[in-house]
């Protein structure tokens, strides 16, 4: 037989794409329409439904950008349609086919209901099947202008990020609003042809299923009359059917999909857009739920369920329907799709517990895993708190984006820094925007790594990132895959179906032990540095308001502890942990805006810690601890003067109390306070730091405190990218405009640095020391004015160390600092919380941030033999897109040095820096609400102390074990203890935990975390 592949295959692109899907609808009628554009931001239905509105042609520019449209349709289905299946069909004006990033149209009834969205891949509304002749249809239309900011594929920088500098120059041209028939043969020939055509493209090319399948599309297309395609459609599909009919290969790999729609919460348009995404998406997936009664739709994100309930009552209630029916799938169990590396442990905690309690109050539904898809790498925390949270399994997607490694697993199991392991799957179709092509399809089973092992995976489906959703298209290719010969079988089920099923037939999956670090989109550490700052000055701040909130509450008689406040003001953070906001990753107008919540939330965040300190009672001065450990430390009062005071551990005391330490000197350059003497060269970087509690040794190996200025322009994602070639190109900010001594007190001593450098940039430092504090701070105000560049601050340190340590959510994780094989290179640029530790045998160094996330660990070895490690922190960036100006203006940080520290004082300190001593007019004095072996504990660490969420006024104290070892403590109560129970994430019980009147024992294996809620008895 001759080969004529190419002009068959040719023959069925062009049938298909000129003739076929042009004749999908038969005929059609236009709409009249009228417009009316919303003046600011969007407005609600009824406000538009009373609005003026004016004549408006096909064919005519509308929509600025970021704008709101609101067109007025109104037509009439001709007579002669009666029977048929008919729908009104919208154009836009779209752009490409992807439905997130450009306009967008919610359809509604007169009466103000949401029937269903538009976007460029489902632009139909049904009418009527069949149809009635006659019948008026009249539509209102919400349109959004929403910019294309992917457009020249995220390689020109563009001013469209924000409303305030986008300019108001229409963006879009309407192209189509008709009812139109819909030829349902033609429809389904389109699919019929489609799923054969891509099938056959990915089969091998001496598989005689792919000659079978193109002889057969080849034959059915010669009864094709191109001029009368809806005629002769009906032969082509009989004439298809036996390629369609063949059953798969008994050993096929199994594929469960399941809906999805992966709508970020903010990314290239703000939140309230995301808000009106929500209603458009969900309203399609209700439309096709009630279409297809086989659809299972899953759905994460608490937060924008909640913004359907408040905004679109009848979506919300469509939506409720939907579950009872079993169709759709609440899943993720958390707030918001977070970052996975970047919230703080308390912090994704309570991304669990607030995302599970509002499923459950809402829908009757624990979910069961967790859902994170396309967050950038994952805590090695996460099996334990996803285990806490009474969760079964854990779903990511974003792995297969990395850079110089295969990651070798799809089905394992996931252990965490504790111990716990959790099921894991990694979906080999490598998307979660699924939409069962053939080339997903076989690659969903090329792919899959557990073949031999395991037999299946799963395929969230329908188009995403920005919304959309699954199409009936989607739904259509799903059935024709159900059992196919050459493909994988396709069966739609809830993913707590595909994971008991994995799980029962992969009992023994393979281990991945630590952190899922992403070998991408490394720069999310430390782009957009304010937005980071906000997320961890909320955190801390939340925890003082909570544990002064308690401590009043229990202390003070008519305080009432503010749930509902905190409740809100979490949630507020928990939102803005979404992993293109935290990340830095998003527009202008989204970090703009995130700055602004940030500051609302330290506001009344103070404000509720005020309340709590003066509810304690005043006519004093008192230090507040908020830590969770002794602090022995300077504090600067309301009036400037300076006090050493020892205050206990989430607990309060007079200013001024405690032994005073041995004084700072300052001589010179030179500042000593007994404990360390720090020497600041001429150009304002460290010359030596010597540790005089280890007999006078050298803590640097080279210049310390190197401020490096690197060039920064990675392959393609700016805002999200670093890469290694950054390292070879920089410049050493070298020279000092002065250097001054600013502070020559007993209790503290400080030196200025002040430097101009680039494109108008300004640093100015101040490098303190404390008495009785071996911590070396460097205060930092930067004006950053540069582009594309990198901004690190160096410690070259005189130890020998095989690891760094960097703190993680309720832990800390090791890296080795060689570069053996490609994993460990590939960690060029990590993550961590409040500190670094390197060390070796006998003496350790930690470096500490209140603020920043990224750094760097390298190690090198010097010509006397001696090795030098250096801790690089990533300070600041400025990538220019999507924001053109990001990280641009002032920044203001701390960073500090800790000589001779262990891995318990750099938590302790960590602490410290990110919970400043708070000093207040308070007489108040009680006893801590609780408090681990008079302070210590050794491991044992408290990391929140509130009141029990049900208002019952238990207080839930959560522990864990920070240093990697076991530990043994006494929790003491401040308040008589009527009992004790050990609970999960959400505080229902799990067991009785031993007491002896006021406390509790505790026991804790490395790094476990416990709840423990604690019941108030009477004096």
């Amino acid at each position: 037989m001759h080969d004529e592949r190419r002009r068959i295959e040719e023959r069925v692109q062009r049938v298909h794409d000129q003739r076929i899907k042009t004749a999908i609808y038969a005929a059609s009628v236009p709409f009249e329409v009228e417009a009316w554009q919303a003046p600011g931001e969007p407005v609600p239905f009824e406000e538009a439904a009373s609005a003026s509105y004016e004549p408006f042609a096909m064919d005519t520019p509308w929509g600025p950008p970021w704008g709101t449209t609101w067109f007025r349709m109104s037509g009439q289905v001709p007579a002669e349609w009666a029977g048929k299946r008919v729908e009104a069909v919208i154009d836009l004006g779209f752009i490409g086919d992807w439905p997130g990033n450009q306009a967008e149209a919610l359809v509604h009834l007169t009466d103000g209901t949401p029937l269903k969205a538009v976007n460029p891949l489902n632009q139909y509304v049904a009418i009527a099947n069949p149809a009635v002749g006659g019948e008026r249809i009249d539509y209102l239309v919400e349109a959004a202008s929403n910019p294309d900011i992917l457009a020249d594929n995220f390689s020109k920088i563009t001013p469209m990020g924000d409303k305030l500098t986008a300019g108001d120059k229409p963006i879009y041209t309407f192209q189509r609003a008709d009812i139109a028939v819909l030829d349902e043969e033609v429809w389904h020939l389109d699919l019929d042809v489609q799923v054969l055509r891509e099938l056959m493209l990915e089969l091998g090319e001496h598989d005689p299923r792919r000659h079978e399948i193109m002889h057969t599309l080849d034959r059915a297309l010669d009864l094709l009359d191109l001029d009368d395609v809806s005629g002769t459609a009906a032969d082509v599909r009989a004439a298809l059917k036996p390629a369609l009919s063949k059953p798969a290969n008994a050993s096929a790999h199994i594929v469960s999909g399941v809906g999805h729609a992966h709508i970020d919460s903010a990314w290239l348009w703000p939140i309230r857009e995301t808000k009106r995404k929500t209603s458009r998406t969900f309203s399609n997936v209700t439309s096709l739920a009630d279409e297809y009664d086989d659809f299972i739709f899953a759905c994460s994100q608490a937060q924008q369920y909640e913004w359907v309930r408040d905004n679109y009552p009848k979506v919300w209630a469509r939506i409720q329907e939907s579950v009872k029916k079993g169709q759709w799938a609440p899943v993720g169990g958390m707030w918001v799709e977070a970052d996975g590396n970047l919230p703080g442990g308390e912090a994704v905690a309570r991304q669990l517990i607030h995302g599970k309690r509002f499923f459950i109050e809402h829908f009757g539904v624990e979910t069961k895993g967790v859902w994170l898809p396309d967050s950038f790498g994952y805590t090695a925390a996460y099996p334990q708190l996803a285990k806490l949270a009474g969760n079964e399994w854990f779903l990511t997607q974003k792995i297969s984006w990395n850079q110089t490694n295969k990651f070798p697993h799809h089905t394992f199991w996931w252990e965490g820094i504790d111990g716990t392991r959790i099921f894991t799957h990694f979906p080999p179709v490598d998307t979660y925007n699924a939409r069962f092509s053939g080339e997903e399809m076989a690659r969903a089973t090329r792919n899959y790594q557990e073949k031999g092992a395991a037999t299946r995976s799963l395929a969230p489906f329908g188009w995403g990132d920005g919304g959309g959703g699954p199409t009936r298209e989607i739904m259509e290719r799903a059935r024709r895959l159900a059992d196919l010969e050459g493909s994988p079988k396709v069966v739609v089920e809830h993913p707590d179906e595909f994971f008991a099923k994995a799980r029962e037939e992969y009992p023994d999956a393979p281990v991945w032990v630590g952190e899922l670090y992403l070998e991408l989109h490394r720069a999310t550490y430390t782009s957009q540095a304010r937005t980071k700052q906000g997320n961890r000055r909320s955190e801390h701040r939340l925890r003082e308001a909570e544990l002064w909130a308690t401590t009043a509450a229990l202390h003070a008689p008519g305080y009432a502890y503010p749930h509902e406040k905190l409740d809100r003001l979490w949630k507020t953070v928990l939102l803005h942990q979404f992993h293109d906001i935290l990340p830095g990753s998003s527009i202008a107008w989204v970090h703009r805006e995130a700055e602004a919540e940030y500051a609302r939330v330290a506001k009344e965040v103070e404000e509720l810690t005020a309340e709590a300190v003066t509810a304690l009672g005043t006519g004093g001065t008192r230090v507040f601890n908020t830590s969770p450990v002794e602090r022995r430390e300077v504090v600067r009062t309301a009036d400037g003067t300076l006090a050493h005071t020892v205050v206990p551990a989430n607990g309060s005391a007079p200013l001024g109390t405690g032994d005073a330490p041995e004084p700072v000197t300052v001589a010179g350059r030179v500042l000593d306070n007994g404990l360390v003497r720090v020497e600041v060269a001429e150009d304002g970087t460290l010359a030596s730091v010597r540790d005089l509690r280890a007999g006078g040794r050298e803590v640097l190996a080279d210049t310390g405190n190197l401020l490096r200025l690197h060039t920064d322009l990675p392959n393609y994602w700016d805002a999200w990218d670093v890469d290694k070639h950054y390292k070879n190109r920089y410049t050493d900010l070298l020279d000092a405009e002065s250097v001054t001594v600013v502070e020559e007190d007993p209790l503290l001593g400080a030196i200025r640095v002040e430097r101009s450098f680039g494109k108008g940039s300004r640093i100015t430092q101040t490098i303190s020391l404390r008495a009785g504090s071996p911590r070396i701070d460097f205060e930092t105000d930067i004006d950053w004015h540069e582009a594309e560049k990198f901004l690190k601050a160096g410690f070259p340190v005189d130890v020998r160390a095989a690891h760094s340590s960097a703190e993680i959510a309720f832990g800390h994780i090791q890296r080795p600092t060689h570069t053996n094989t490609s994993w460990e290179s590939a960690r060029f640029e990590v993550s961590g919380h409040r500190w670094v530790h390197i060390g070796e045998p006998g003496y350790g160094v930690a470096v500490i941030n209140d603020s920043t996330y990224g750094h760097d660990v390298t190690r090198t070895v010097r010509e006397d033999g001696g090795t030098t490690t250096t801790v690089h922190l990533s300070l600041v960036r400025a990538p220019r897109i999507p924001d053109p100006e990001a990280d641009q203006g002032k920044h203001r940080f701390t960073y500090a040095l800790l000589p001779g520290a262990t891995i318990e004082d750099a938590v302790a300190e960590g602490y410290s820096l990110n919970l400043p001593l708070r000093v207040a007019d308070s007489a108040g004095t009680p006893e801590p609400v609780v408090s681990v072996d008079g302070g210590g504990g050794g491991g044992v660490t408290i990391e929140s102390v509130k009141l029990a969420d049900d208002a019952s006024g238990d207080v839930v104290v959560r522990v864990y074990e920070s240093l990697g070892g076991r530990a043994q403590g006494t929790l003491r109560t401040g308040f008589p203890l009527a009992g004790a129970q050990l609970t999960d994430l959400l505080e229902r019980p799990l067991t009785s935990a031993e007491t002896d009147g006021d406390s509790v024992s505790v026991t804790l294996r490395p790094f476990e975390i416990q709840t423990l809620r604690l019941a108030v008895g009477n004096r």
